[in-house]
């Protein structure tokens, strides 16, 4: 059975090593203390510090990066780190913003990872809504991405990235056979913003498995900051009775099926 091993960094940022290749999703490895202002007199402190250290890292095919706007996807180390990835697949106006030959996708758009000895490995840009509807000119553009390769027995990998749930996440689920998911979650709010939520909570996450059906479910962006309201115990409540919850230990490569 072929597999894919993970490696859960902290917040969203986890290494895919998956026939031959290795991704890093939205690289985050500031140490924990600062407090990063988001836009909009939003702001959250960093609590918890990375797992695996920058020089731990192999070396990276790709860096997946949801969006390059907020410091808990895109901090200033990994900002750094950026350019010692051979690839950085982001959004149309991340990649603008960040040069140096970045990628920019639109949802449902494609990029092709070639190499000798490994088989082609296509990312595909899926949908998100960083916040409740008209937030986008606030929140800025956000991709996911879903991952297939020639092979694949138990469907792609995809990572959410940050998203409420709505119509664009649920197409996913009528455009592909998702065997794994990066279930971005977490329930974030801010005070200026009151009840407004950012991302998802763990009923968001049951609810859009319900529709997608994935074979593994695993959380990620969760913990971390201090603008998660809902963790690991309200996340397990949730899915308390779904069988496809799978849970990462920090820094301790696990595996998938795929």
């Amino acid at each position: 059975m072929s597999q894919a091993r993970l490696t859960h960094i902290g917040g969203p940022t986890t290494l895919i090593e998956v026939e031959g290749w290795r991704l890093l999703t939205d690289p985050t490895f500031d140490p924990p203390g600062r407090r990063y202002a988001f836009g909009w007199g939003t702001a959250s402190r960093k609590l918890t510090g990375p797992a695996v250290g920058i020089d731990e890292l192999p070396p990276i095919d790709a860096a997946l990066l949801t969006h390059d706007q907020h410091a808990d996807n895109l901090d200033d180390t990994g900002r750094a780190f950026l350019p010692t990835a051979r690839t950085v697949i982001t959004t149309v106006p991340g990649a603008a913003r960040l040069g140096g030959g970045a990628v920019g996708l639109r949802p449902w758009s494609v990029h092709t990872l070639r190499t000798n000895g490994r088989p082609p490995l296509e990312i595909v840009a899926t949908p998100c809504r960083h916040g409740p509807p008209l937030s986008s000119r606030i929140t800025g553009d956000v991709v996911g991405f879903a991952l297939r390769w020639p092979g694949q027995e138990h469907g792609c990998l995809w990572i959410t990235g940050d998203s409420v749930l709505y119509d664009g996440l649920r197409q996913v689920g009528a455009r592909f056979d998702v065997g794994t998911v990066l279930l971005h979650l977490g329930d974030v709010r801010f005070g200026v913003t009151g009840p407004l939520r950012y991302t998802m909570t763990g009923a968001d996450g049951v609810a859009l498995c319900s529709l997608v059906r994935p074979r593994t479910v695993v959380p990620v962006h969760y913990e971390g900051w201090s603008h998660f309201r809902q963790g690991r115990a309200g996340i397990e409540a949730a899915f308390s009775d779904r069988p496809e919850l799978s849970w990462l230990d920090l820094g301790k490569p696990g595996t998938v099926p795929v």
